[in-house]
């Protein structure tokens, strides 16, 4: 199946956006994704209010919390197509004044159907925005920075999920629980209004090749998005490490609860601090990625292993350690170096697949994120803990990032070929 991708998409976009311009694009468009969470989280906190209010079961609240990832998971990749070829600046705008109206909705709603209603929209907004804002911010800066700017990027949602639930629960408490999702929904609405009037299609998204030219005319196939062993390598080997990302965040606060009898307010508070450990990592991984492997992608690719055996080594050592505060400061390191290969995974897939295309190949890496990580690890995790115990079921994770090394090490063989593979597509 070929995309038919518009001639206004290349990869030297970077090369004719003001370097304070590009950080003010990056900026609005990070605010955006701390919106997307925030709005997506915000709901957790005030379920104890829903539930007395409203009377609802526990299966109705997890409904509301899971309507939004159904919308995601089936309308990332789609809408991911559609950005790519009407406009990536445009529907970015559009996905953010759809879950900003859908939030201030469920802050009115009346009761659980339309309160579902306005939650499903909050999805459908929020769908593709992770793997179209990426795309922006890739093509505004050079690759010698990407690393970084991918990690800083997606360190947003975890932060923004953090802020969703502690600026939440201020709400809630202070205000009622309708006013945590409207002040969520202003937040939103600004942000969108500013992002509008700053950032400019014509800016970001016109041609730098003439219209006419060979290079304007190219559409590549979506079969693109898996035409080297590299990227599919990164697929795989990003997903199995976020397997260990994702079982930790969901399983972290019941492990300090049952192992360290920490109430659950204590806990989820020291959960937060591991969230943001994921978050630092991010960005200050990306770094280092990029600064150690400039101009050498091979590099970049031996990093993301080396990220992987880090963490896996590290929550080996953990988890053989007594409870207490060492343990704790060792699965937070874990943490960090697990968030790192964010930076290297996402600047590869950007490197490794056609430019006209990156929003695709985003969602393309998300949802393999997604299935092969975030969605089975809480799962698996649950049931080897019914089994043997969390704590022993922990000891367990370090399995995924030792695969996940492996994998990408398919990548650092390849990678070099099949970058030359792919240029030579682009400009055949």
């Amino acid at each position: 199946m070929a995309m038919h991708a518009p001639s206004n998409i290349s990869d030297d976009t970077w090369q004719r956006i003001p370097r304070p311009y590009a950080w003010a694009v990056f900026a609005l468009t990070f605010g955006l994704l701390l919106s997307d969470y925030m709005s997506r989280q915000v709901l957790n906190v005030v379920f104890p209010m829903l539930k007395t209010e409203w009377g609802l079961s526990d299966t109705e609240l997890g409904s509301l919390s899971s309507v939004v990832n159904i919308a995601v998971g089936l309308l990332a990749f789609p809408l991911s197509l559609v950005a790519d070829r009407w406009g990536r600046i445009r529907s970015l705008t559009i996905m953010a004044a759809i879950w900003s109206l859908a939030t201030l909705i469920c802050g009115v709603a009346s009761g659980y159907h339309e309160m579902l209603v306005a939650r499903f929209f909050v999805g459908v907004g929020e769908a593709a925005y992770g793997s179209v804002g990426l795309a922006v911010v890739l093509s505004i800066f050079p690759q010698h920075q990407r690393s970084t700017v991918t990690g800083a990027f997606f360190a947003g949602s975890m932060i923004g999920s953090v802020l969703g639930i502690g600026l939440g629960g201020v709400l809630a408490t202070q205000f009622g629980w309708r006013s945590s999702f409207v002040g969520m929904a202003v937040y939103g609405m600004a942000l969108t209004a500013l992002y509008a009037v700053v950032v400019k299609p014509e800016r970001i998204d016109r041609p730098s090749v003439s219209e006419n030219s060979h290079l304007a005319k190219i559409r590549p196939p979506l079969r693109s998005l898996f035409s080297t062993p590299s990227v599919i390598s990164i697929y795989i080997g990003s997903g199995l490490q976020l397997f260990i990302t994702g079982a930790l965040l969901a399983w972290l606060p019941s492990y300090l609860n049952r192992y360290y009898g920490m109430s659950l307010p204590e806990a989820g508070g020291v959960a937060a601090i591991f969230v943001l450990s994921t978050a630092a990592g991010m960005p200050i991984c990306g770094a280092i990625a990029d600064r150690l492997g400039k101009n050498s992608p091979k590099g970049k690719m031996t990093l993301a292993v080396t990220f992987c055996l880090l963490c896996a080594t590290l929550l080996c050592i953990a988890f053989q350690l007594p409870l207490g505060t060492g343990q704790l400061v060792v699965i937070g390191l874990a943490m960090f170096f697990g968030g790192g290969i964010m930076g290297p995974s996402g600047t590869m897939v950007a490197n490794l697949t056609p430019p006209a295309i990156h929003s695709t190949a985003m969602a393309t890496w998300a949802l393999s994120n997604n299935l092969i990580g975030l969605a089975p690890g809480p799962f698996i995790t649950g049931v080897l803990a019914d089994r043997i115990g969390l704590g022993a079921a922990f000891q367990l994770l370090p399995l995924a990032g030792v695969a996940a090394a492996l994998v990408l090490l398919i990548g650092v063989r390849n990678c070099q070929h099949d970058l030359e593979h792919v240029r030579t597509q682009q400009f055949a």
